[in-house]
């Protein structure tokens, strides 16, 4: 099969669109024909190293874990079909979606949402599943709360102004005036620059923050929450735990893993109509490098998808 993978880690140049064995599946284990990958800034920092001191890859390494494809085998306890078309969020740990075909655990995928083509399928699981995990996992957000959502137009911000909207809460949202209707049609209240001076207005007003940008942005962020409230840290380096307590405030790491049931929710969301799925662009498999250099600059609209199938 044709597959991407990087044998030693480095810059975009390091991926190499070769020939790779086709996977086989396990008793409980999915073998998808993709259809298309997602890309995620967890790709490229994979590819970059940043985690190798404890999270190491058996070397060469196939990256990317959205997936939409269609079942090409299935093991026996999988209680799936050949030619069921499923979405999913891959174990990190093993070979990925750039590839013509890959191996996931059965519990990891759902059936793809009807309402959305299958290619578009690819960019929801991971950046919705983050978006959820921060918002009422980390955040337990309720109704009638205030939710402050940096990068709102990005993969994992476009997932977390829309759910947050739907649970009742107040959302203010971060991003380029030239992305400020759009976070209105996902349901912001209201769009601020992320540069700008708007967001004082808000301060000590907010009970979360759900932080994809980091940096500078995560330093404006802190005056942001009402004593109590939660910074949820997307962006990486983690936020700093110690700092938030002395400010009388808390902080997490969202650090989202495979949740097939929770897919299942999250892909009727889309068949009521009440989920939307923004993509920024799309690259050939081949095109896999210019894909991530695309993810790397953060300037993305929503997804980044990879079509391969």
């Amino acid at each position: 099969m044709r597959a991407i993978r990087f044998h030693q880690y480095g810059g975009a140049e390091v991926l190499r669109c070769e020939d790779a064995p086709v996977p086989q599946p396990g008793p409980d284990e999915l073998l998808l024909k993709v259809h298309a990958a997602g890309v995620n800034p967890a790709d490229w920092q994979f590819r970059n190293g940043w985690y190798k001191d404890f999270a190491p890859r058996r070397l060469p390494f196939i990256p990317g874990w959205d997936v939409a494809g269609t079942v090409q085998a299935a093991g026996p306890l999988a209680g799936f079909a050949p030619g069921d078309p499923v979405f999913a969020m891959a174990d990190m740990a093993r070979d990925g979606a750039y590839a013509e075909y890959m191996v996931l655990r059965a519990d990891a995928a759902a059936a793809a949402p009807r309402s959305i083509p299958l290619w578009q399928a690819a960019g929801v699981p991971l950046a919705a599943l983050t978006a959820w995990s921060a918002l009422f996992d980390h955040g337990a957000l309720r109704a009638g709360q205030t939710v402050l959502v940096h990068g709102g137009a990005g993969g994992v911000g476009q997932f977390a102004v829309q759910l947050a909207h739907l649970a009742g809460a107040r959302v203010l949202a971060t991003a380029s005036p030239a992305n400020h209707e759009l976070l209105r049609q996902l349901g912001a209240d209201e769009a601020l620059d992320y540069q700008g001076v708007a967001l004082q207005r808000h301060a000590g007003g907010v009970d979360l923050v759900v932080d994809t940008a980091g940096g500078a942005t995560r330093e404006r962020s802190w005056d942001m929450l009402r004593r109590g409230g939660l910074l949820a840290g997307v962006a990486m380096p983690p936020p700093d735990a110690a700092a938030a307590q002395a400010r009388g405030l808390r902080a997490s790491v969202v650090a989202v893993v495979p949740n097939g049931a929770r897919l299942r929710q999250i892909g009727a969301l889309f068949d009521a109509g009440r989920l939307q799925v923004q993509i920024d662009s799309e690259f050939p498999l081949a095109e896999a490098a210019a894909a991530q250099v695309r993810s790397e600059g953060r300037h993305a609209r929503g997804k980044i998808i990879l079509r391969v199938g």
